[in-house]
């Protein structure tokens, strides 16, 4: 079994678009196109799910950086969340920079240092 990421869709493509743009390279197990959970409308990325290894490699030779629905989109091997490591973008400890928790990395926040969005303190 091999899952495919796929990035860069459009907001209005669905599961059903999805399967049908990639059920010629083999028989599509799963597609699914992740929605967020508060608005219900498209993140603009989704999994794909073959059943064997060459169908899904012939899905990323055939389909990655090429149109669908107007977007060119972005088709490779998904990655599994667990061996990842820590949190966000960055890795590390959390959020986008990796390091202690935020952006920037450090100790706290976006900018580093050790508190907030911009480090020091506001005295």
């Amino acid at each position: 079994m091999s899952k495919l990421f796929i990035g860069g869709l459009a907001w209005h493509t669905d599961d059903d678009a999805l399967r049908k743009n990639f059920e010629q390279f083999g028989q599509v197990e799963e597609a699914v196109v992740v929605k967020d959970r508060d608005t219900g409308r498209s993140r603009g990325f989704g999994f794909v799910r073959y059943s064997n290894e060459s169908e899904a490699d012939s899905a990323i030779a055939g389909m990655n950086n090429t149109e669908m629905d107007g977007r060119v989109i972005r088709v490779d091997k998904a990655t599994d969340r667990r061996q990842q490591g820590g949190g966000g973008y960055g890795g590390g400890g959390g959020g986008y920079g990796g390091g202690g928790g935020g952006y920037g990395g450090g100790g706290g926040g976006y900018g580093g240092g050790s508190g907030g969005y911009g480090g020091g303190r506001y005295d």
